[in-house]
């Protein structure tokens, strides 16, 4: 564990181990590879706030809240396991613009600011109605990046956002690992793929759904 004193603000690209994940589900987490294009894709300026649905250990979260410096970043996890991991990496590694909201999305979401940005990272079989009110409570210009690992969402996902008058891009990133094995040779060892749809609300759109 890397004590809160070893830490300077600000930092980008941590590295997955610094995070407190749970156990013995290490390793699920938004890879660093993946939060860098995720995180680009939000469009964050140092006064945005953002929803980050389903935050886990909080990787994007906080690293988004290096950013929206001046902003607000909510760290939206329902998972009572999580939770105390979230609280934690967000003390260790926030100067105190992250707010941890413990609760089941979409219901969760009513009564929070209205976002410039949402990340949705898991959503707990409620991805539909999530977006759904992502799209009722989102500023114009506002940008939602939903990452997805199973075959079959990516499509449900781009098509309802499509419907609710979102501009959507989708992109498959797939990378590998360097991993040293006998006499120092490398090795690639690879992680999962992930899509990553993005939906940004243009100014002029009529707001429905």
């Amino acid at each position: 564990m890397v004590k809160e004193q070893e830490y300077s603000h600000p930092y980008y690209g941590m590295a997955d181990e610094l995070f407190e994940q749970r156990r013995p589900l290490v390793g699920q987490i938004t890879k660093r590879e993946i939060r860098a294009v995720s995180i680009h894709g939000l469009g964050l300026s140092s006064y945005s706030t953002m929803w980050d649905i389903g935050s886990g250990s909080g990787s994007v979260a906080i690293e988004a809240a290096h950013i929206a410096q001046n902003g607000t970043v909510y760290a939206i996890e329902k998972n009572s396991e999580s939770i105390e991991l979230l609280h934690h990496n967000v003390l260790n590694y926030t100067s105190g613009n992250v707010e941890v909201v413990i609760g089941e999305a979409p219901d969760i979401l009513e009564d929070l600011a209205d976002p410039d940005a949402v990340f949705i990272g898991g959503s707990g079989g409620n991805i539909l109605p999530i977006i759904k009110l992502v799209r009722k409570k989102i500023k114009t210009n506002g940008n939602v990046v939903v990452n997805l690992a199973l075959l079959e969402r990516p499509q449900v996902v781009y098509d309802e956002l499509s419907r609710l008058g979102f501009a959507v891009d989708l992109s498959m990133i797939t990378a590998a690992r360097g991993q040293e094995v006998l006499d120092g040779k490398l090795r690639l060892q690879s992680l999962n793929p992930v899509f990553i749809i993005k939906g940004t609300l243009r100014k002029g759109d009529n707001r429905h759904g």
